[in-house]
């Protein structure tokens, strides 16, 4: 992050940088995370992820909606610890159906071309 770069700035910059980011969710107490690809709504106020429903994500998720999302730019290397930038984002996960799903799918897969048949 440069001196001259807004906030809103940066995390737009992140958000089209980086195909992947940390999913956290919870079961039984203990945190479980797993490493996904995304999409951001326009507005950046979303994010889009996708799993398959016999996956253990899935099951804490329909458990417990309450999430965090964790995405950094980071290279492994030693500057990273003055350099890096990243974000944790809160909130709850909603699995959504119709319209909605098709639109957000597709702004997924114009993200991620390669995961069509995963998608569909």
């Amino acid at each position: 992050m440069n001196a001259s770069e807004t906030l809103p700035q940066v995390l737009q910059r992140l958000l089209a940088a980086q195909r992947y980011a940390v999913l956290a969710t919870e079961s039984g107490g203990q945190p479980y995370t797993s490493l996904m690809a995304f999409a951001v709504t326009d507005d950046l106020k979303g994010l889009i992820l996708l799993t398959e429903r016999a996956t253990h994500k899935y099951a804490n998720l329909m458990a417990n909606h309450r999430v965090a999302v964790f995405i950094d730019n980071r290279e492994n290397v030693g500057s990273d610890t003055d350099a890096a930038v990243a974000i944790t984002a809160l909130g709850e996960a909603d699995e959504v159906a119709g319209d909605e799903c098709v639109c957000l799918r597709d702004a997924y897969l114009a993200r991620h071309p390669y995961l069509d048949q995963f998608a569909t």
